[in-house]
């Protein structure tokens, strides 16, 4: 899989889809990988080229020591799609790569075509910011096992849970394997998160989705982004927790097409 350098760590990125496509980029969440849009890969796959990316500490990328800061992430994938000589993309990021998303619309424009938002906020509460720190001691001191089963009750229902080990197998071993510099630096990152006076800049395509049970980044987050955001479009998805994609796939991918195939999107304007 290919990588490119970017401030002295590699970032790692691969493509799916036809080459003649329109270019999408999709960031993940915290302790997770690329891996983790594989359910919207049918559907992406048939209107887009896909670029997917694993963020500075996660997946295939190096996982430096920190200070991490958000501007400095979506600086990756500016640097990373100045490199490949693309722009301007659409854009799916989920939690921290929602994060990411609203970064590079506001301090980037021309980068991005369209954005969507997912599962994410613009503004970190003081108790979020507080509960990052014990979650880095706890990496730090135990490993990032000791994270995976309280991660896991975070980010999906108990009847999802229940119903399906081979996914959350596969969700827990990302957890897992997170470097523990990756986790730390990017929770960092979280803290420093402060758009909510940068947003309302935002003159692209935006899109908005939240599970109604995400916990995390819960629907008022999304509805402060929505308000924030003129022109932006809100879909909340039922029995969904925080991984919204992975929960409800079929209802992500729906509200990804009636986004996409808005009119007011496909002219390029707000819808």
């Amino acid at each position: 899989m290919p990588h490119h350098p970017i401030d002295g760590h590699r970032i790692h990125y691969r493509f799916d889809g036809p080459a003649d496509r329109p270019v999408v980029v999709l960031a993940h969440s915290l302790a997770a990988s690329s891996a983790m849009w594989a359910p919207q890969m049918p559907f992406l796959t048939a209107r887009f080229r896909v670029l997917s990316v694993d963020m500075r500490g996660h997946g295939g990328s190096d996982a430096p020591e920190g200070p991490y800061h958000l501007d400095g992430l979506a600086g990756d994938f500016a640097a990373l799609l100045g490199h490949l000589g693309l722009g301007p993309v659409d854009f799916i990021g989920l939690s921290m790569g929602g994060m990411i998303g609203m970064t590079l619309a506001s301090a980037h424009p021309g980068l991005l075509r369209s954005v969507v938002l997912a599962d994410t906020m613009c503004q970190v509460p003081d108790a979020f910011r507080a509960a990052l720190d014990g979650r880095i001691a706890i990496a730090r001191a135990e490993g990032m096992a000791a994270l995976v089963e309280p991660t896991i009750e975070r980010w999906f229902t108990p009847p999802f849970v229940a119903r399906n080990p081979p996914i959350l197998d596969r969700v827990r071993a990302d957890i897992r394997d997170t470097p523990v510099a990756g986790y730390a630096g990017c929770c960092g990152a979280i803290q420093t998160l402060a758009l909510a006076d940068r947003i309302g800049a935002i003159a692209i395509p935006t899109l908005v989705v939240v599970g109604r049970d995400d916990p995390a980044t819960p629907v008022a987050a999304s509805e402060a982004i929505h308000r924030a955001i003129p022109g932006s479009r809100l879909a909340i998805l039922d029995q969904a927790s925080h991984l919204s994609n992975i929960e409800q796939p079929e209802a992500f991918d729906a509200a990804l097409a009636a986004f996409y195939d808005h009119p007011d999107r496909v002219s390029g304007t707000r819808p």
